[in-house]
């Protein structure tokens, strides 16, 4: 019985296999909570991009510009051109 005692208190394949998973747990949780972190990161990147890549596609169009007379009783004639970037 002694031996058998010996034996079970000399076994440590059992802590090494319970700090192996321990580390494995610690290790998830950094990289769980960093991914996080450049998640929000890249959400924000990502919108500046889109948003820039949609004012590239569909560029804002703009009103012309124009000269003209007038008289005094509201009638009035007048040219313009319009410009876009």
């Amino acid at each position: 019985m002694l031996k058998i005692t010996r034996r079970l208190l000399g076994n440590k394949s059992g802590a090494t296999a319970i700090e192996y998973g321990l580390i494995a747990a610690l290790v998830s949780v950094a990289a769980i909570g960093a991914l996080t972190t450049m998640g929000k990161s890249l959400e924000g990147m990502f919108g500046d991009v889109s948003a820039a890549l949609e004012g590239a596609v569909n560029p804002p169009t703009t009103g012309g510009t124009g000269t003209g007379t007038g008289t005094g009783t509201g009638t009035g004639t007048g040219t313009g051109t319009g410009t876009t970037p």
